[in-house]
């Protein structure tokens, strides 16, 4: 089973797929979608929902998780988060794949084992549970393989 997991966001949004086969989990590919800083909304936007539609076609995912909106103190910078994850999320539903969502503090204890856990320790995690050689980087597209793989010890944990 192909996941892909996205970490959204308008200046960069991170992908990863992972590979799950007999309690096996494997590195596809990762990396991150960075729309023209110079674009409108608009055109970020449908830079993201394109780019993800391509990367859904050349990889055929059966599963699709995307991290949750943040819901901090900046309202505007939340409303713009949410456009991205939409337009993420409509990219999958496009292709008629199940989405699913996770709370960046599930996604950090699922990994690390601590809800709180930096950026950096999840990084490592990644790393670790992937058997990679080097960091995955950017930090983006190592959240949406810690999304990848949160998804897949949410269902392994299910199935016990």
């Amino acid at each position: 089973m192909k996941i892909i997991g996205i970490d959204p966001g308008l200046v960069q949004t991170g992908f990863g797929i992972i590979n799950v086969s007999n309690n096996q989990t494997t590195l596809i590919d990762y990396g991150i979608i960075k729309p023209q800083a110079k674009d409108t909304l608009a055109n970020r936007l449908l830079t993201i929902f394109n780019d993800v539609c391509e990367i859904i076609s050349n990889y055929n995912p059966q599963i699709f998780a995307i991290e949750e909106v943040f819901y901090g103190k900046n309202v505007k910078s939340a409303m713009r988060l949410g456009q991205a994850r939409g337009a993420s999320m409509v990219a999958a539903a496009s292709k008629n794949i199940p989405i699913y969502e996770y709370s960046a503090r599930k996604v950090k204890q699922s990994i690390t084992g601590n809800g709180n856990a930096h950026k950096t320790q999840v990084q490592y995690m990644v790393k670790a549970k992937l058997q990679m050689d080097h960091n995955p980087e950017p930090i983006d597209a190592s959240d949406a393989l810690a999304i990848a793989l949160c998804h897949d010890h949410q269902f392994r944990m299910a199935d016990l």
